[in-house]
């Protein structure tokens, strides 16, 4: 009831702990707070929480539009409803070494349990589209070394995203991949790889996690938790799968209300007023006032 009862800091103990586990750990995009609940339930590791998708929600494209206030206002919401570790998209950063340290301090406030800082210029651009520019190393290791050095809480988790990959190719992103590990990054995010041997390069240059981006429509086939294994991976997600079948239904049953005058034909498909009251847990909040919930559910729906 209410938000979780596990604490940040208990969260980011928990995020280390399943990065040290040897197996690969999956974190599904949540794409609001209820999502991140389901996600718990459906027994998953952790709750990832996209840039792409918090730009795509407010209607915006994702080349770095949000704020920072932004971000960390809807992490934090996505983040307090699950006892699970979520991680955020941090984009670039949101500025210049200072507003990354300040980006860092928020989040934890927020409760995150860590986030990733990549190397693009702003504008910046989904990592799976061609066109993309990266900031020089110098630039980049700034960002890292400042995100480390502005967390109070060690075990909030700092990863260094690199999309070097398609700009200066596989040997470029081991070499920045390294560096990023000695300028203070936990964890590195090889954005963009097109093969498992490519991840298997990555995982040959650095002894800390790495995390495979398993987005639809990307440059990546959309390799299984097993394959994602066998090279090394320690961390998957699927930042915008939940968010674009979510959306796709949508499409779907105003289409069908337009064309039949009815959503009769969808109800099939929805979630029920049931299943709804259960996942938000309708039912727990009568022990605080016993006319909340005092009532019998119409139907099965």
């Amino acid at each position: 009831m209410l938000y979780s009862k596990t604490t940040p800091e208990q969260k980011r103990v928990k995020l280390r702990e399943l990065l040290g586990s040897g197996t690969v750990q999956q974190f599904p995009g949540a794409f609001n707070p209820l999502s991140a609940r389901l996600i718990e339930e459906k027994g998953f590791a952790g709750v990832y929480i996209s840039g792409a998708v918090l730009a795509n929600d407010l209607g915006l494209p994702d080349i770095g539009l949000t704020t920072l206030t932004e971000v960390a206002t809807r992490a934090g919401q996505i983040a307090r409803m699950t006892d699970l570790p979520a991680i955020v998209d941090a984009d670039t950063g949101f500025g210049e070494p200072m507003n990354v340290a300040r980006s860092i301090q928020e989040l934890e406030n927020a409760g995150l349990a860590g986030c990733h800082i990549e190397d693009q210029f702003n504008p910046k651009r989904c990592g799976h589209l061609d066109g993309k520019n990266v900031v020089d190393l110098d630039t980049a290791a700034k960002r890292i070394r400042a995100a480390a050095d502005a967390r109070r809480d060690p075990n909030f988790l700092i990863m260094a995203r690199t999309d070097i990959r398609a700009v200066e190719g596989l040997e470029a992103a081991q070499d920045r991949a390294r560096a990023l590990v000695e300028a203070g990054a936990d964890a590195i995010f090889p954005e963009a790889m097109k093969d498992l041997s490519e991840f298997q390069a990555i995982r040959d240059a650095v002894d800390v996690p790495i995390l495979a981006n398993m987005t639809e429509f990307g440059k990546s086939d959309l390799f299984t938790v097993e394959q994602l294994q066998s090279v090394g991976v320690n961390m998957v997600i699927y930042p915008v799968t939940l968010l674009r079948i979510a959306m796709g239904a949508a499409e779907r049953t105003l289409e069908t209300i337009k064309a039949t005058g009815s959503q009769e034909a969808q109800v099939e498909n929805m979630l029920t007023r049931a299943r709804l009251y259960d996942l938000v847990d309708y039912e727990a909040y009568n022990r605080f006032d016993t006319g909340v919930f005092n009532f019998q559910i119409p139907g099965v729906r």
